[in-house]
């Protein structure tokens, strides 16, 4: 997403939007993988046919209706900084984590100093986003398959191994602990 989002930062309907020291992710979310796989994670695990989808379907409304990327980056971050934060705690205690962060960056935002205020400066900067009708019902429209792309598979159901050959410790990986704790 963040690929498509750099690509698109100057858009007058992504423009407004675009916090990347604030939002970006892929680091954060780098350093968790080689947390719980080591240096050579990027050989170890592959993506799921699910995960693939959605990502194809970013890269599409990247290069082919950008404005539509508001509904990807407002499921994914405004997610992030509410749940997200939930999810952090509950995955803290589950895998018994270290209280410094390790394995856990993706969900710290540490140029946000107040979530609240933060998702409400990104709410009223879409609400003052100059669209048509038309554009307002693309964007719900996109905003709900975003969310039915994130609920599609899960990783274990997807019959894929998204642990590569083990090289990783399966029983740190939040999806594993909470597919095991149902």
């Amino acid at each position: 997403m963040e690929e498509e989002i750099e690509r698109n930062k100057d858009h007058p309907h992504f423009a407004p939007l675009y916090f990347p020291a604030e939002l970006h992710r892929h680091e954060a979310l780098a350093r968790d993988i080689e947390y719980f796989y080591g240096p050579e994670w990027k050989s170890q695990i592959t993506c799921t046919e699910a995960t693939q989808r959605y990502v194809d379907r970013i890269h599409q409304v990247g290069q082919e209706d950008p404005v539509l990327l508001v509904a990807h980056a407002y499921t994914r971050y405004m997610g992030d900084l509410s749940g997200g934060q939930v999810l952090r705690k509950v995955a803290q205690r589950a895998l018994k984590l270290p209280p410094t962060g390790e394995g856990l960056e993706f969900y710290q935002f540490d140029a946000i100093h107040s979530a609240k205020a933060f998702k409400q400066l990104y709410r009223s900067r879409m609400n003052e986003l100059d669209l048509e009708v038309e554009t307002k019902k693309k964007l719900v429209e996109e905003a709900v398959k975003a969310f039915h792309f994130n609920m599609e598979e899960d990783v274990l159901d997807a019959g894929m191994s998204a642990h590569g050959e083990m090289g990783g410790d399966i029983s740190k990986c939040p999806y594993y602990t909470a597919k095991m704790g149902e």
